[in-house]
């Protein structure tokens, strides 16, 4: 490899070698790198030597977008609403450097899909505004129990439409996700809207699969 920089630059430079895992599905995994800083080394002759590896800095995780929904339940009617609101900053998924994104809904209880609701497209734009709302019937005595899985999806004319990001709330969620759910059962009838950090599709799937 030939790298040209000015020599008198040289000195406050370091030179990084990462070696990288191969994954033709998905983002590399650093394996190691070497870090040699150019004012420890002689550059007037060839330098050949062995290094040990040290472990690779990992890199952010890719930021999928975020997703405003709004929450509300009824306990007398059993009814629970759920309104997806916008989104922002959503990963670009077409090659124009857009996505065409609409929102999937699933209600779930013991890993099995009981419904399933899906919002309008929304063409070219990372920044979708949707403001639909969908409404679920789930007693009383069951709340505590369900799930509601949330994927924005890029929608393909030609191929399959991909996942952008997912998140769920309900039984057995976490974090954010975890409070909303809690906010809204401590406060009935009241819409409760957050915005949520979209997660990787696998990621969400695997969560769910653990507690079922």
């Amino acid at each position: 490899f030939f790298v040209q920089v000015p020599y008198q630059e040289l000195g406050g430079k370091t030179l990084v070698m990462a070696i990288y895992d191969f994954d033709r599905f998905s983002k590399h995994d650093i394996i190691g790198e070497v870090k040699v800083p150019m004012n420890t080394v002689d550059l007037g002759q060839p330098i050949e030597e062995w290094r040990d590896l040290q472990s690779g800095e990992k890199e952010e995780p890719e930021k999928l977008g975020d997703i405003c929904i709004s929450l509300r339940y009824v306990p007398t009617a059993g009814k629970l609403t759920v309104c997806i609101l916008e989104a922002k900053n959503l990963k670009k998924m077409d090659v124009g450097g857009l996505s065409d994104p609409y929102v999937k809904i699933h209600l779930l209880q013991n890993g099995k899909r009981l419904k399933k609701k899906k919002t309008t497209v929304k063409k070219k734009t990372l920044n979708p505004y949707f403001n639909e709302s969908f409404s679920f019937e789930i007693p009383f005595e069951q709340i505590q129990k369900v799930q509601v899985v949330i994927t924005v999806l890029d929608y393909d004319k030609l191929g399959k439409n991909e996942a952008i990001g997912k998140i769920f709330t309900g039984c057995n969620s976490t974090g954010t996700e975890l409070r909303h759910w809690s906010d809204m059962l401590a406060n009935p009838r009241r819409p409760i809207a957050q915005w949520h950090s979209l997660k990787p599709e696998e990621e969400v799937d695997a969560a769910l699969g653990k507690n079922k």
